[in-house]
């Protein structure tokens, strides 16, 4: 069976038919690619970078198996001679790359490929899968930390993302851009993250009697007490919470909290605290899911809920709002020569580039310059390398890392770009000398 996480199969097949042709050719030399953002979607005025780790995981031990192999001799597509040829193929390129957690916007590279022309593209497919998805998922993140500063944030999003690898690494994306954890379990042992659950409503209704299911509950979990009280009637279920805790207390369990998953949401919560603080409850937590996003907990504060918590499921791990970003991963170099299409609303800014960013007084980002990678210019850079000769120059960063980078970035926030309405643009130049190059390159004929 073959791993579709890390087989060189996951790719588009033009992919392998251009290899074909760059191989019958002896096109070996220096490519350099970039993938960007060309433009932010509606409801978008920043970006994440996220999802550079599994890239570099995937270039380290990238390599054709003997089932990729046997894929491509019966596929009667390939000569004998480029078999071969892909059995030897390794990664051997350089990466540069924006840290993971960085905030980004269009037109600058998260990360720059530097190899022979046939590594360099036959990676195309994949490495676009990993860091558009992850960079997609954390900006929604984001926005939902930016929307509850100081609440429980909890990933909820597993059972509808697309595929469980979708499930597992949006749990990483939306750790890293600051939620506390998730309800997937496999996000403990794959990555470290905390992982959260209560109970579901089944649980409730397999018993005869509601109360009896939250002393069950609270018997099998002694030590994470959180009973979902929305089944039948919310403000009931509160009540008999503050009915049986006195009962749990004499046997050393606490309640920690309750949740509620439907229904106008703070109202609900306004009542059920009025509720547990009247019964002595004042120290049980409020937690609430339900088909929420960024605008509706905004909502739901706003109106002064005393919510502690939410769980962010469907709208997050789809980032249903806006599912895709506008990205490319583009050829900028080849054998010494800087290249550029110039395809009607497609074109690129050609050759390696940096991204330099400035601050004004307060710390805040005060804008970008997209200039020639030898070039400099004010502020700091941005992209740095993380790869030589197809190894990582240093270990993994631990996710503790990128979520206090992701806390100082979104703290560096101008404040239009902090809200969730479109602002004005965030000002990104692109150097004189990149005009330059492209006008002339424009002029040249092909």
């Amino acid at each position: 069976m073959i791993d579709a996480g890390n087989s060189p199969l996951t790719t588009d097949l033009y992919q392998l038919t251009m290899l074909a042709g760059y191989h019958a050719q002896g096109m070996e030399g220096e490519a350099v690619f970039e993938f960007f953002v060309r433009e932010l979607p509606p409801n978008r005025n920043f970006y994440l970078a996220a999802g550079l780790e599994q890239l570099l995981d995937y270039l380290e031990n990238l390599r054709f198996g003997e089932a990729e192999l046997e894929w491509a001799r019966h596929s009667g597509r390939f000569p004998p001679e480029f078999i071969d040829y892909l059995g030897t193929l390794r990664f051997t390129g350089q990466v540069h790359a924006l840290p993971e957690g960085t905030v980004c916007f269009p037109n600058e590279p998260l990360v720059r490929i530097t190899a022979p022309l046939p590594q360099a593209q036959l990676i195309e497919s994949r490495l676009i899968n990993l860091i558009h998805f992850q960079t997609l998922i954390a900006s929604k993140a984001a926005r939902c930390v930016l929307a509850a500063p100081g609440k429980l944030l909890v990933d909820f999003g597993l059972r509808r993302a697309h595929g469980a690898e979708a499930g597992l690494l949006a749990a990483r994306a939306n750790y890293l851009a600051g939620f506390h954890g998730s309800s997937n379990v496999l996000a403990e042992p794959a990555f470290g993250i905390p992982v959260f659950g209560t109970m579901a409503h089944s649980f409730i209704e397999a018993h005869d009697r509601e109360s009896d299911a939250f002393l069950h509950f609270a018997h099998a979990q002694p030590d994470n007490v959180v009973l979902l009280i929305d089944t039948y009637d919310t403000e009931r279920a509160a009540r008999r919470v503050v009915e049986i805790a006195p009962r749990l207390a004499a046997e050393g369990i606490h309640i920690k909290g309750v949740r509620i998953d439907s229904g106008d949401l703070a109202e609900h919560a306004r009542k059920v605290r009025a509720i547990l603080d009247a019964g002595g409850l004042r120290d049980t937590t409020l937690f609430a899911s339900g088909n929420l996003d960024e605008r509706r907990i905004h909502d739901v504060l706003a109106q002064g809920a005393p919510i502690d918590g939410f769980g962010i499921g469907t709208r997050l791990d789809t980032s249903a709002d806006a599912p895709y970003l506008d990205c490319a991963y583009k050829l900028m170099c080849y054998a010494g020569r800087p290249r550029r299409k110039r395809s009607e609303g497609k074109a690129t800014w050609p050759g390696a580039k940096q991204v330099w960013r400035r601050y004004d007084g307060q710390g805040r980002f005060a804008g970008d310059t997209v200039t020639l990678a030898e070039e400099r210019a004010e502020g700091q850079p941005l992209l740095g390398e993380v790869m030589r000769h197809g190894r990582r120059l240093h270990p993994p960063e631990d996710l503790a890392t990128i979520r206090e980078r992701v806390a100082e970035q979104l703290a560096a926030l101008p404040d239009p770009l902090r809200g969730l309405d479109d602002a004005p643009p965030y000002p990104v130049t692109i150097a004189p000398s990149l005009k330059a190059l492209a006008s002339r390159l424009d002029q040249e004929e092909h």
